[in-house]
């Protein structure tokens, strides 16, 4: 994976989180943490909080008792987060690699993770990660995307942005929507030490109050922005067209369709 995929700086946290979080990550933020909240016994690791959607959903639904860890390796993810969540005192926050947390064994009772694990390049190290940190029995719940012929938003948006690049278009998309395979979660999930796998599709509404708006999302609050600048093109008229190609299939305003994602939890075995 290209070290610009996994970039969210500059302008690009603002951009994400207010027109893509209420669209396509508060729904299933909320189905996370209602998750976590219904199993939660102990202090809970938020991985790869980006910019906080799943961390105040958690604070939310989890007893106040809780410990509650948000961490993430993009520090301008982290400080927006923790910026937006500022008036939330009982939230730590730190930076960490996925595949190198800064804590000890046995810490948490519970790591949850949304929409995160598809940007670690070591996946196995952050699947063996997350055992280390848990308790015996401890709870991993995490989301990912399924395919693209699942999530016509990502399809357009990946499609759109290749046209205007058609000896070099940026692959982007690629990495968000390409770890859903059941049979190789479940793998590194039971190498990893975890057992009592449950892998589950969720198919939720995705509606956001015009295409452009969630156009704008899609192409300037994400690093295929820095990839697109970097082949020195302009992005707004790619904003338009994917405005444009969205509206065709779930209308202008307000947009709606469907989306879907791959949600597993699973349990960390004796050691």
């Amino acid at each position: 994976m290209a070290e610009i995929n996994a970039r969210f700086e500059g302008s690009i946290p603002e951009i994400y989180d207010r027109h893509l979080g209420p669209v396509i990550f508060e729904p299933y933020a909320v189905d996370l943490a209602r998750r976590v909240a219904a199993q939660a016994e102990g202090p809970v690791l938020e991985i790869a909080c980006g910019t906080g959607i799943l961390t105040q959903q958690l604070h939310e639904h989890l007893p106040s008792s809780l410990r509650l860890v948000a961490t993430d390796l993009n520090e301008p993810m982290l400080d927006y987060a923790r910026t937006k969540l500022g008036g939330t005192k009982d939230i730590d926050w730190q930076q960490a690699d996925a595949a190198a947390l800064p804590f000890p064994s046995a810490s948490f009772a519970v790591a949850a993770c949304q929409f995160g694990l598809m940007f670690v390049p070591d996946k196995p190290s952050a699947f063996r990660e997350a055992r280390r940190v848990l308790i015996e029995g401890g709870l991993l719940a995490f989301s990912v995307w399924s395919d693209l012929a699942h999530n016509p938003f990502g399809r357009i948006a990946h499609e759109t942005i290749a046209g205007f690049f058609p000896a070099d278009p940026p692959d982007f998309y690629q990495v968000p929507f390409g770890f859903h395979d059941p049979h190789v979660l479940r793998h590194l999930l039971v190498t990893s030490g975890f057992g009592q796998v449950e892998i589950e599709q969720v198919t939720l509404d995705a509606c956001s109050p015009s295409a452009e708006s969630f156009a704008i999302g899609l192409v300037k609050g994400n690093p295929v922005s820095l990839a697109i600048r970097q082949r020195g093109a302009s992005l707004d008229p790619i904003v338009e067209a994917v405005a444009t190609a969205l509206a065709h299939i779930g209308g202008d305003h307000p947009f709606r369709s469907t989306m879907q994602a791959i949600v597993v939890t699973a349990r960390a075995g004796a050691i």
